[in-house]
This record gives structure tokens, sequence and C-alpha cells, in this order.
């Protein structure tokens, strides 16, 4: 028939495209065979519940675990909630148990309990989080209760959770260990049955979260956790004295900042005031209701009695507008000399007699700067030896130049320190040693002169007494001092012949207690050592020691120091 034939006269039937179809049809049977045989196979198989099956074993291994020893351990197995978890989901995939609406639906109801407040969570979101940890060990997170669940609300650095970086703030805490959570008391609860291991099922946030980095502040004030009421948990606060230095690890909050203390490099992070908290709260309270935060005294009462100032600092008024400073940035540096020494402390004291020691101990290294005055030089004396003589209208020109640290008048004439010759002692290559008022050391603590502070305190008042009699009746050179405990028996005889001139004398001497008292609480953040001069000798080895210590320790300074913004 010409309507089957090609042109060639072929028959198309055995024409080869037509033979190579009929081969990719007769292979595609085989396959839909044997895939129709292969479901019947499995609906066979999914006639069965795995779940099911899965609760009855679990059940009779329970039943028999007291009496088998093989049940018992095949029981704590089943018993894992991940296994468990695997078998049931299994069971859905092969039943083909893909509707959302079911799984949001039930979800809701776990999660919210028929609550009418609903956050937006989408099932894909859920994911489960294993912790292990040792015994009881904290896992650093505190948790608070948003929109009736309970959400993470910090983790503390360096703790468990932290090192692991599977949770993060913000994240939802739905269930732990199968149980559903509502509250931090079932948390807690939950965690205290779990010694070893835990497992959360949680929402994650769906904030960012930026990696945190660390600074170290020296603490200028003293901080009790435990008598903080604005503190959410006392128990992980972290107390700290003034010129502790911490390293603070977070300041994410605005009102807590995560810092543990460098001299206990083992301990946890925990929550310290912040500067913006510690602020509003110094505004609102007053000092003797603070209980949290004090600041230590020497000496007796608070007086509202000012006192007034020989010296005056050019422009002081703008370092008393200074913010409230609470915490100081710091580094820790090597070894090394600092370039002033700078000893503060009330009339009477003594601090003049310990420079004068301190020079005395080594000379090539502790120098003195000279003062100008504007008084007329006398017979005997050199230009630049006793005082550098200036007339009163140059002086006065330099003043008003800020070219003086402190300076004041006397008997009509004018008496200073000029900051030209404490640069010229540091670029000879010694420390210079400075007995100044404490309001100097506003101006004085900056890299230019990176000062080491020394406060000398004033003692009691038995000993005050003692070595005023002393410093009267001996010199800075000599070794012969006796002891406070030595002169107690001499001085109770002094006692019982007391005349009305000793009865002013310690009036004067109380006067200089309740001054050193002033002089603490305004400038402590300043020092960097408090010596109580109860006796010369002791306070002068501490003092030597403490400044040999510099070349030989690492320090902690202020950062400006070392990376000046200028």
């Amino acid at each position: 028939m010409p309507g089957y034939m090609n042109k060639n006269g072929q028959c198309l039937i055995e024409s080869p495209v037509v033979q190579n179809l009929l081969k990719v049809q007769e292979r595609l049977e085989n396959t839909v065979t044997s895939n129709l045989l292969s479901h019947q196979h499995d609906r066979t198989l999914l006639e069965h519940n795995f779940s099911q099956i899965f609760d009855q074993v679990k059940s009779v291994c329970i039943a028999m675990s007291s009496n088998n020893t093989e049940c018992q351990s095949l029981s704590k197995i089943l018993a894992n909630p991940h296994l468990e978890a695997l078998v049931h989901a299994h069971n859905d995939i092969a039943h083909g148990n893909y509707s959302d609406t079911k799984l949001e639906e039930s979800f809701e109801m776990d999660v919210f309990n028929g609550s009418d407040e609903m956050r937006e969570i989408t099932p894909s979101a859920i994911r489960m989080v294993g912790i292990r940890r040792s015994n009881n060990e904290p896992l650093g997170i505190t948790v608070k209760v948003e929109d009736g669940l309970v959400t993470i609300a910090r983790i503390f650095a360096g703790g468990l959770i932290d090192k692991q970086g599977l949770l993060h703030v913000g994240d939802i805490i739905l269930e732990v260990n199968g149980q559903e959570i509502a509250t931090p008391e079932q948390l807690q609860e939950q965690l205290k049955r779990s010694p070893e291991s835990v497992t959360f099922k949680i929402s994650p946030s769906s904030r960012d979260s930026f990696p945190s980095t660390s600074c170290f502040m020296r603490a200028l004030y003293n901080y009790d956790p435990s008598q903080d009421k604005l503190l959410p948990c006392k128990e992980v606060g972290v107390e700290f004295k003034q010129g502790d230095i911490l390293e603070v690890l977070n300041q994410e909050d605005p009102n807590w900042w995560q810092a543990r203390r460098v001299d206990s490099p083992n301990s946890r992070a925990g929550l310290i005031p912040s500067q913006e908290l510690e602020e509003r709260r110094r505004a609102f309270v007053r000092p003797e209701f603070d209980y949290a935060t004090k600041t230590s005294i020497c000496g007796t009462k608070i007086t509202k009695k000012k006192k007034k100032e020989m010296y005056h600092l050019q422009a002081n008024c703008e370092f008393d507008k200074a913010e409230l400073a609470l915490y100081e940035e710091v580094c820790r540096t090597p070894p090394f000399e600092r370039k002033t020494l700078i000893l503060v402390g009330s009339q009477g004291v003594g601090k003049g007699t310990l420079k004068s020691r301190i020079v005395n101990y080594d000379p090539e290294r502790f120098e003195i700067p000279l003062p100008h005055t504007s008084r007329p030089i006398r017979v005997g004396e050199i230009d630049g030896k006793q005082y550098y003589f200036s007339s009163r209208e140059q002086m006065e020109k330099e003043i008003s130049e800020g070219k003086y640290l402190e300076y004041g008048e006397y008997q009509e004439h004018l008496y200073g320190t000029k900051l030209d010759t404490i640069r010229e002692v540091i670029r000879s290559g010694k420390m210079c040693v400075i007995d100044c008022n404490p309001q100097c050391l506003k101006m004085m603590k900056n890299a230019e002169f990176m000062p080491y502070v020394v406060f000398i305190a004033s003692p009691t008042l038995d000993q005050l007494r003692y070595i005023n009699e002393v410093n009267k009746n001996q010199t800075y050179g000599s070794r012969t001092y006796y002891t406070f405990d030595r002169a107690v028996n001499r001085s109770r005889r002094a006692r019982t012949m007391q005349s009305l001139a000793e009865f002013y004398e310690d009036e004067d001497l109380q006067v200089t207690i309740d001054d050193s008292a002033r002089i603490q609480r305004a400038y402590e953040k300043y020092f960097d050592l408090t010596i109580i001069n109860s006796n010369y000798d002791k306070s002068f080895e501490v003092l030597r020691d403490s400044v040999d210590a510099l070349s030989i320790e690492h320090q902690w300074v202020p950062i400006n120091w070392i990376y000046n913004s200028d």
C-alpha cells in the first residue's frame, strides 16, 4: 500500500525511527509496572502505625524493667526524646501527613494555652537544643516573661550557653525536657531536675545579634549587690571596691553591664550598674540612703562647713562641670616609670616630710620643682637655688595665661609652681615630686604628666598628736623615730598636764582629720595609693616600695594615656 511505504519503497513499520520508538515505549511500560508493584508493597506496610508500635514496645519494656535488666536498658533508650521525635516524624512522613494547618493549630494550643495574646510564630522556626553540663553548673542566662512567654533576657559572656552559642537573647523557651514552660519558676524547677543535661524546645529570636567587644574599667566607687534594690537578680551581681579593675564584657543593656573582676579570673560574669543607671540613681537618691554604692571615708563626721583654700586654679570651674565619673576605662601596660609623683593630703598629716624623705632617698631619681615668687631676693639667696624670683607683674601675667599649676599670696607676695618647671624636671629624666593642692589633680592627670597619686590620710587624733610632736623635734633624715605604741605611756603622762594651749591644738588636729575626710570623699577617684600616716618610717617604706614597683610590675593606666584622641 503506497500510504505505508516511504520514498525508498521501505515499509514504515520497518523504519529505524519507529523501531527505536517502540523500544522506548517498552521500557517505559516495564518501569511503570515495577513502580506499581512497589507502591502496592508500600501500601501494605503503611497499614501499620509505627508510632503505636513504638509506644507499645516502650510500655512493655517499662512494665518488665523491674525484672529484666535488658528491658530496663531498652526502656532508657526508647525514653530518649530525640528518638521518640524521630519515630513520630518518620510515621507522619510515611502516611503523608503534610497538612500545615493541623501542625499550626496543635502548636498554638500547646504554646499559648488558649491565651488571647498570641505572638506570630511559624512552626518551621521551632528547634530543639540540647545542653550538657557538669553537675548543676549554671547555664549563664536570665529570663523574663514577655507577652505570656518565657524569653531569654540576657546571656552572660563566658557562661556555658555563651560558649556553646546555641541560644540567643530573645529566644522563647517553650519546653524543657518535654515539659511546657510558662513561668521562670517552672524553668528553674526543670533545671534542678536535670543536673547533667537539659533539652530546650525554643522559638528562635528574630532580632539581630552583634558581637560585643570587652573593655576594662577601673571602678571609682564601692558596690554591694546584696543592698541594691534595683538589681533584678541579686545572685548574679558582682561586688567590687573602689579601685578594682573590671572586665566589662557586654554593654548592650542600657541599665546593667556584664562584667567580672580581673583579680578573680575564674569568676563568672555578673551584672554591675551601667554609668547611665548609676547617674540616675544618684540624681534621685540622697547619699545617706544609698546603701548599694558607697565611697570609703577616712575620718569622722561629714560636715557642711566649707574651708577656704589658699590656692586657686586657672579656669578651675571648667573642670568642675565634668560629668559624674563612676568608671574609668583603663588598659594594662608593661612596667614603666611615671613622670610625676603627687602627694596630697590635709595640712598637718606629714606629706611635706614624706616628700623630702623620698627625694633624699634617691636624689638621682627624684626632684622637687622650684617654686616662683614675687618677693625681693634676700641676702645669701641665689636665683634658681631657693626660688625663681620674678616681678609681681610678670607672675600675674603668666597666671592669667594659665602657666601656673597653683599659686597663692602670702604677706603681699605671690608664690606658685610653674608648669614649665615641672616639665624641666621630667625632661631631665627624673620623677618630679609634687606636694600640691588636691584641686590640681584635675589638671595633672593626663598623658603629659602621667602622675602616680598618693593620698596621705590622717590617722586618729592620738596618733596625729604624736606624729606632730615627732615632726617638731625630728627632721626627715633622722632614723630615731618612736613608734606610736612606744609613746603611749608618754602621751598618757602628758595628758595629765595638758594645758589650755594643748586643748586648742587638739581642736586644730580635729580640723585636720575632718579636712582629710573631705579630701578623700571629693578626690578619691584620682588616687593610686592611700597611706594612713600613723608612723613616718612605715609610711615611707610603703611609699618607697610602691614607687619602686612601678618599674617591675604591670600597670593599669587610663586608656587615653596610650591612645590619645588628639
